[in-house]
């Protein structure tokens, strides 16, 4: 394999750093929600600072997904070049860590996640965590509820196993987890849980959820106040188009049904053998993400 320092150029004026956490969010695969890319955007807003650069130009095809330019009357005056980098931004009390965050990569998965790797170590990188958000048939009326994952159980909560074994569509995000694992890395990650009908739409609901995941499993202090804006807006505009159909409301009040047996059950340990309030299976979840990937490779 190719030397995966030449994929990466760091800043000629590095932040000190003290064992920082590596928050991660690429764009262009599932993404519910945009969950993930919300909340990797408000994290840049955290005092960032450049630490390291990736050669985009390695890993993008550009006609996949062609980038914005800008022309006026008779000349290109403006370009805007993909960016797929890491900074350092701080929390609430002044600690550091890193979001690394821009467009998957098309092509050289195995080089970028060993890139990622050895940037890890170079920063002394002590937990890696991934997020983003996934379709759920689960009403916008509950709590949004998290899919924790990674090699280390202790740092990932209590949280309701909706999901027991799929197969889903890779992606290079989940691959650097993976890979990480392997190396004996610390990697974890967190899905949210986002109502299908809500899926296209950005839910600024969910990038919260996954924040106060991160913030419980590492102690950052993450501010939220934007975010929590947003999302009462967003919850404001849902209510409203739920509440002028007659037949999306039955189908959200039906949700809430269902998600209120699965969460009564889970806390008493009983079977939803006989119930329609069933988790869904496998096959389910994995049909669930390819049509998500569908409409949005449709769009």
């Amino acid at each position: 394999m190719a030397d995966p320092t030449a994929l990466y150029t760091l800043a000629d004026d590095i932040p000190e750093l003290d064992r920082p956490v590596l928050v991660y969010h690429l764009d262009g695969f599932m993404d519910a929600g945009r969950a993930g890319q919300l909340a990797a955007r408000h994290l840049r807003t955290l005092n960032a600072r450049l630490v390291a650069t990736f050669d985009v130009d390695s890993l993008i095809d550009y006609r996949s997904r062609r980038p914005p330019m800008i022309f006026d009357t008779d000349r290109w005056v403006g370009y805007e070049a993909p960016e797929l980098a890491v900074y350092a931004c701080e929390d609430a009390v002044g600690v550091s860590f890193l979001v690394l965050s821009g467009p998957e990569p098309d092509r050289a998965w195995e080089w970028f996640a060993d890139a990622v790797i050895s940037l890890g170590e170079r920063l002394d990188v002590q937990l890696a965590i991934g997020m983003h958000g996934i379709p759920m048939a689960v009403p916008h009326t509950r709590e949004t509820g998290l899919t924790p994952h990674g090699n280390r159980a202790d740092l990932l909560g209590e949280h309701p196993a909706w999901i027991n074994r799929a197969e889903v569509p890779g992606s290079a995000a989940a691959l650097i987890e993976y890979r990480m694992a392997e190396a004996g890395r610390d990697a974890i990650g967190f899905a949210a849980h986002v109502p299908h009908y809500l899926a296209q739409a950005a839910y600024p609901t969910a990038a919260i959820a996954l924040l106060h995941g991160i913030s419980s499993a590492t102690g950052l202090m993450l501010p939220t106040t934007d975010l929590d804006e947003a999302a009462v807006e967003a919850r404001e505009q849902i209510d409203g188009e739920v509440a002028a159909s007659e037949d999306v409301t039955e189908a959200v009040r039906n949700l809430e049904v269902q998600y209120d047996a699965v969460m009564e059950a889970g806390r008493n340990s009983l079977p939803l053998a006989g119930s329609p309030a069933r988790m869904p299976d496998g096959e389910e979840i994995a049909a669930e993400f390819e049509r998500f990937l569908a409409e949005q490779n449709a769009q």
